[in-house]
C-alpha cells in the first residue's frame, strides 16, 4: 500500500459501484414485491367483486360449460317454499323438483331446502339473451368493457301455457317500456265474454297490470319479456306466450339490455357439457311428448364432442340412458361405471380349473 492514498482513492469507485448495485437490487426486489402485491390485490378485488355479484350471476368459464353450485338453506318460520325460491333465483318447478318431500306452503322452521343453483350453459352461441323454454330459464350474456370479467346471468321465467306456446327462433329487442299499459288481446276478450264478463279495452300501469312495471318488446308481433303482478307463476307454463320474469329480475336487466340485442329462443330439454375433464348432463321434461330414444342419446353425445383430451374420457352410457328416461333437472356427472370386482374362487373351483387345464 502506498502512503499517498492512491489505493484509498481507487477503492471509492468500487464502493460506489457496490452501493449502486445493492440499491438496484433492493429497488428491483421492491418493484417485484410491489407488482406481486398489486396483482394479488387485483385478484382479491376480482374475487371480492364476484362474491358480491347478485344470485344467478357467474363469471363465464374460459373453458367448459358449467356454472354455479347447488347448496342448502334452512327455512325460516312462516316462510313458504315459493318465498325461498324467489329469494334464491329459482322458479316453482325447479324448487319443487329439488325438494319433492318439502311442503310448498309450510316447510317449517329449520327445514333444509336444496337450492338447485348449478347449470349447464345452453349449447348455442353465448351472445345476448338465450331463452330455453324447456328449462324455463333465461340466460343473459351482457357486453363487457375492457378489464371487466365476462359473465353470464340466469333467471327463472314463466312461459306460454299449452295452446299459447312461446315462439322459437332468433329475434331481437326493439323497445324498452317503463310502466307499460296492457291492451288485452282478442283471446282474453273472448274468454271474458264466455264467462259473462267484459274485458277492459286497456289496463293502465298499476298493481292490476299483468305486464308489471318493465317490458322489453321483441321483434315478434305481440311478444315481450316483462314483469308480472303474479310472481308465483314464475317457473311455470302460465302465460299467453310472453316471457315473464320476477319484477326485480326484469328491473335489473331493463336498463342494461340495449335495443337490438339478439334474443335466441330455444327448446332444449337436454343439455350436456364439460367442467374440466368431467362430462355433465342436465335433462328436463320436454314440453311435448318426446321419447328418450336413440335420437336423444346421439344428440347428447354430439354435445359432448370436444377436444382430444375430452374425447379420451370414458362415458357412462348406462347412466346417460337412465337420465334421459328420468329427467330431473339436476346437473349429473357421467362418471365411468365402476369396474366389476373379480370373483373370488373357492378351493374346489380352483381344483376343477386345474383339472380342466390338465386335460
Amino acid at each position: 500500500m502506498r502512503d499517498d492514498g492512491t489505493v484509498r482513492e481507487n477503492c471509492r469507485p468500487l464502493r460506489r459501484l457496490t452501493g449502486m448495485l445493492l440499491f438496484a437490487g433492493l429497488l428491483a426486489t421492491a418493484l417485484l414485491a410491489g407488482t406481486a402485491w398489486a396483482e394479488g390485490e387485483e385478484a382479491a378485488e376480482d374475487e371480492q367483486t364476484e362474491a358480491e355479484w347478485p344470485k344467478g350471476h357467474y363469471p363465464l368459464p374460459e373453458q367448459g360449460d358449467v356454472v354455479g353450485e347447488d347448496y342448502i338453506v334452512e327455512a325460516k318460520a312462516e316462510e313458504t317454499l315459493l318465498d325461498i325460491a324467489r329469494e334464491h333465483n329459482v322458479g316453482y318447478q325447479e324448487i319443487r323438483r329439488a325438494n319433492p318431500d318439502v311442503s310448498v306452503w309450510m316447510p317449517g322452521e329449520g327445514t333444509e331446502v336444496v337450492i338447485p343453483g348449478r347449470f349447464i350453459l345452453p349449447p348455442v352461441e353465448r351472445e345476448g339473451i338465450v331463452i330455453n323454454v324447456a328449462e324455463l330459464r333465461l340466460y343473459y350474456y351482457p357486453p363487457t368493457g375492457e378489464g371487466e370479467t365476462p359473465r353470464v346471468e340466469t333467471y327463472p321465467i314463466g312461459i306460454g301455457r299449452e295452446g299459447f306456446d312461446t315462439p322459437l327462433g332468433k329475434t331481437k329487442t326493439t323497445m324498452n317500456l317503463k310502466d307499460p299499459a296492457w291492451y288485452p288481446p282478442q283471446s282474453v276478450r273472448q274468454e271474458a265474454a264466455e264467462r259473462g264478463e267484459e274485458a277492459p279495452a286497456v289496463v293502465p300501469p298499476g298493481p292490476d297490470n299483468p305486464l308489471g312495471r318493465h317490458a322489453i318488446m321483441l321483434d315478434i308481433d305481440g311478444y315481450l319479456i316483462h314483469g308480472t303482478n303474479k310472481p308465483d307463476g314464475i317457473g311455470m307454463r302460465a302465460s299467453r306466450g310472453c316471457i315473464r320474469m320476477f319484477p326485480e329480475d326484469v328491473a335489473s336487466i331493463f336498463d342494461r339490455v340495449p335495443v337490438g340485442t339478439q334474443v335466441n329462443l330455444i327448446n332444449q330439454p337436454i343439455k350436456a357439457g364439460w367442467d374440466g375433464n368431467m362430462p355433465y348432463v342436465q335433462v328436463y321434461e320436454p314440453l311435448e311428448e318426446q321419447e328418450a330414444g336413440m335420437a336423444a342419446f346421439m344428440e347428447t353425445l354430439a354435445m359432448l364432442e370436444g377436444s382430444d383430451d375430452e374425447a379420451g374420457t370414458p362415458l357412462n352410457y348406462e347412466l346417460l340412458r337412465e337420465l334421459l328416461e328420468n329427467p330431473s333437472g339436476k346437473v349429473v356427472a357421467l362418471t365411468p361405471a365402476p369396474e366389476p370386482e373379480p370373483e373370488e374362487k373357492s378351493e374346489e373351483q380352483e381344483s376343477l380349473l386345474w383339472e380342466e387345464l390338465a386335460v
